[in-house]
């Protein structure tokens, strides 16, 4: 059954992928959003600026742990579907500190699941029916693959190997529980990595670009040998609202780029497009310097997204070359996104040995 749903509740709106998605729906002249963010470090708001004023556009501050606010929100703004990205997503800084990782992807999720079930209790039948709770998850929380191994399918078990993936995991583990045994319509999505523009400055691909722009050496794990599965934001923000308006409650779809590469590779190919679009004094790949790797860094992801492509028709439009080369190009004409970030609280040495991936 397809839906269209007016009223969206987006957790997390103020982040990289919550904002690109915010953007997206405000497009469709008939999509209110009510954008609900604790602004934790990563959760810009100027990342929205654009959006100030327009009355199919609001935001909330707020915390999803709080089980007082996030009933009042569903008993006020009446939303017709969730669409919960609100999570901590770094795994440097799991490892560093791995309770607030607990707090808001595992309780932060339970919370919002009593909440959402309270209100899709009371509603009208009709309204219930097409109600929607889109759960976002990352391929973490399969573990890694082998060189040769298939991508992860939707029946690939769970093998998380950081605080991040386990705290993700559980979190899937929860939505599938309250649709099981409370019935709540529940959509899961699990995506690869993600790039783009608007992303927090300490993922791999931003600092490559701005290590770069600032003639700083650029930190890769180990050999950076370790393949992803890169997705473009846009492409990812279209799948989630096909997965909300054609999915199937109580499924779960895999969302992948076709875009496999080596840490190495994706890094010199940033080189190169920088060295065309923004030549220095001498190459950009002469920055790049090899760090120790991180503690469980798994090896290989990549996503199997055949499930997605044959029951909604969803398929990427971006490759290696359109993909980064917008995000390249996005980073160099927004020098005062990234420059008043990283002028603030989180300066790029900061970051410096940073290339984690986004979930």
């Amino acid at each position: 059954m397809s839906i269209s749903p007016q009223k969206i509740l987006v957790t997390g709106g103020s982040g990289f992928i919550g904002s690109n998605l915010v953007r997206l729906l405000v497009k469709d002249k008939r999509v209110h959003v009510l954008n609900f963010d604790k602004l934790t470090y990563a959760g810009n708001p100027e990342s929205l600026s654009d959006l100030r004023g327009d009355e199919r556009y609001a935001f909330l501050r707020g915390d999803i742990c709080d089980p007082e606010l996030t009933a009042r929100i569903f008993e006020e703004f009446q939303p017709d579907v969730v669409m919960h990205l609100a999570a901590e997503s770094h795994v440097d800084r799991s490892i560093d500190g791995p309770g607030a990782f607990i707090q808001t992807n595992v309780v932060g999720t339970f919370q919002l699941l009593q909440s959402a079930l309270g209100y899709w209790r009371k509603l009208p039948a009709e309204r219930k029916q097409s109600f929607r709770f889109h759960h976002v998850s990352t391929d973490e929380v399969f573990g890694s693959l082998g060189p040769d191994d298939p991508g992860f399918s939707e029946t690939t078990p769970y093998d998380p190997h950081s605080p991040y993936s386990a705290a993700k995991a559980s979190s899937d583990h929860l939505a599938r529980a309250w649709a099981d045994t409370y019935g709540l319509p529940v959509l899961i999505t699990n995506c690869s990595n993600n790039y783009g523009p608007y992303q927090f400055p300490e993922k791999l691909i931003p600092v490559v670009i701005l290590k770069c722009l600032r003639g700083e050496a650029i930190p890769v794990y180990g050999k950076g040998e370790n393949i992803r599965d890169w997705l473009y934001v846009g492409d990812h923000c279209e799948a989630l609202w096909e997965v909300v308006c054609k999915g199937r409650p109580g499924e779960t779809y895999n969302i992948g780029g076709n875009n496999e590469l080596r840490n190495i590779d994706l890094v010199r190919g940033l080189c190169a497009i920088l060295n065309e679009l923004h030549p220095g004094d001498t190459p950009y790949e002469d920055l790049i310097t090899f760090v120790t790797d991180r503690p469980g860094h798994d090896m290989r992801y990549a996503i199997d997204p055949r499930k997605i492509r044959r029951e909604l028709g969803w398929t990427p439009k971006e490759d290696f070359d359109s993909g980064f080369r917008k995000t390249v190009q996005w980073y160099l004409d927004r020098r005062d996104w990234w420059e008043h970030i990283l002028n603030g609280e989180y300066r790029l040495e900061r970051l410096g040995q940073t290339t984690s991936e986004v979930s």
